[in-house]
């Protein structure tokens, strides 16, 4: 074979390299930011995957859970702005190899032309019309990607806002710390159990809000509270807790709307963690030192939440054994979840129950 033959046959190669880089960018950026369902986007998981281990390695070395925390609160922020920097990046490098196939006479003055168009500068042209389309083509698809991030942004945001805000209501009412016996004593000020539909509806609708947003935009579920102490994961354990606590434990009337928002929660965080584990192929990290999240209440938890809600004048089922059959059967539905998730985003230690 000739040395133009081989040479030709390189720029050809590397022509197409550049046009499957550019489709390639260009499909992860509408899977992740147009296409309305959970989509697994595989360039976006390695990016996020990449910047992850940096994360984890810098936590890795933290004396205590507050600095873990401090650290790790940056990590959604800093994948995403390094999300389109990336996407730019293999698009400028896929129209160098385009710019080269098509005759520019060296890798050099390629990617100089390919970074001029990309960013709109003009400080670089080339004469011909076909070079022209792709130098057009460029900086369209350079203001496209910028354009979909910026515009998604204030929708990310105004999730987690709502979604933050239900955590710190939630607060509110479990007490510091939360647990199920206190949420479910602010429940009962009324003197019944039954007559609060309306809280429970509300957190039905926060459970469809997390499966939505935190299937569509992923990177949503590694926004970490404000406050160190809060986190999404272990919230919706509670009320899961504090529902499952109320079906087991009391001889009282549930109604169909707690019916309802336990499953709605239960859907929610198994899809949430089918998700990351199966489509993103996610693998939670444990990192010491540093408290690992507690999820799962044991048989003497259990009987002290027992013992609180007696206290409180609820009626406690007699049957205490068949009571912790029945939660525990129930939690079955959603604890692997749970405890996935809470070591997924390196949630904060909380008594579980």
């Amino acid at each position: 074979m000739s040395l133009e033959i081989l040479h030709l046959v390189l720029r050809l190669l590397a022509g197409a390299a550049g046009v499957v880089a550019v489709i390639t960018t260009l499909s992860a950026a509408v899977r992740s930011f147009v296409l309305p369902r959970s989509e697994s986007v595989r360039l976006n998981n390695r990016i996020f995957a990449g910047i992850r281990l940096l994360f984890d390695l810098a936590a890795s070395r933290a004396s205590n859970y507050a600095r873990r925390d401090q650290i790790m609160a940056h990590y959604a922020p800093v994948a995403l702005v390094a999300l389109p920097i990336v996407w730019l990046t293999l698009v400028s490098l896929g129209y160098t190899g385009v710019y080269w196939a098509l005759g520019i006479r060296s890798w050099t003055k390629a990617y100089e032309l390919s970074g001029s168009s990309l960013l709109t500068l003009g400080i670089t042209s080339e004469n011909g019309l076909l070079i022209n389309i792709f130098n057009y083509s460029e900086a369209t698809l350079g203001l496209l990607l910028l354009t979909l991030l910026l515009s998604y942004l204030p929708t990310l945001y105004q999730a987690f806002s709502r979604r933050e805000v239900t955590v710190a209501r939630l607060e509110l009412r479990a007490g510091t710390p939360s647990t199920a016996a206190h949420l479910i004593d602010w429940l009962n000020a009324s003197g019944a159990l039954d007559d609060d539909d309306s809280q429970w509806a509300e957190w039905e609708q926060w459970f469809v809000e997390i499966e939505e947003s935190h299937t569509s935009l992923p990177i949503l579920g590694f926004f970490r509270s404000p406050q160190p102490g809060r986190s999404w994961v272990l919230a919706a354990g509670l009320v899961l807790d504090t529902a499952n606590l109320i079906f087991s434990a009391l001889d009282a009337p549930r109604t169909r709307q707690m019916e309802l928002t336990f499953k709605a929660g239960c859907l929610s965080l198994n899809r949430v963690y089918r998700f990351f584990d199966t489509k993103a192929g996610t693998e939670p990290v444990s990192l010491t030192p540093g408290p690992e999240p507690d999820t799962a209440p044991d048989r003497l938890r259990f009987e002290q939440a027992l013992d609180e809600l007696a206290g409180l004048g609820l009626p406690v089922c007699p049957d205490r054994a068949a009571a912790w059959a029945h939660f525990q059967e129930r939690r079955t539905r959603y604890a692997a979840a749970l405890a996935y998730l809470a070591e997924l985003i390196m949630s904060p230690e909380i008594r579980a129950l």
